[in-house]
C-alpha cells in the first residue's frame, strides 16, 4: 500500500494494489473517487480538497493498527 499526497492540488491518493492496472472510476461525491480493477477489485481511493474532507482544514495523524510487516 501506498499513500501519496499532492500539496499543490491538495488530493491524497491511497493505492492498495501494486503496479499498472486497467480501472474504472467510481465517483462517491464530488471529492470522493475509488478505482476499481479487474475482478472489482479495489485498486485505489483518490480525495480531492484532503485537508478540508479529512482534517478540517490540516492534515491529519495516520494510526496504523494491527499491521503485519512482510518481509522478502
Amino acid at each position: 500500500m501506498k499513500i501519496s499526497y499532492d500539496k499543490e492540488v491538495d488530493a491524497v491518493y491511497i493505492k492498495l494494489i501494486e503496479g499498472e492496472h486497467q480501472c474504472r472510476t467510481l465517483r462517491l461525491n464530488n471529492d470522493i473517487a475509488l478505482n476499481i480493477g479487474k475482478g472489482e477489485k479495489l485498486i485505489g481511493i483518490e480525495i480531492l480538497d484532503a485537508r478540508e474532507v479529512l482534517a478540517n482544514g490540516g492534515l491529519p495523524n495516520i494510526l496504523l493498527e494491527n499491521i503485519q510487516l512482510q518481509t522478502a
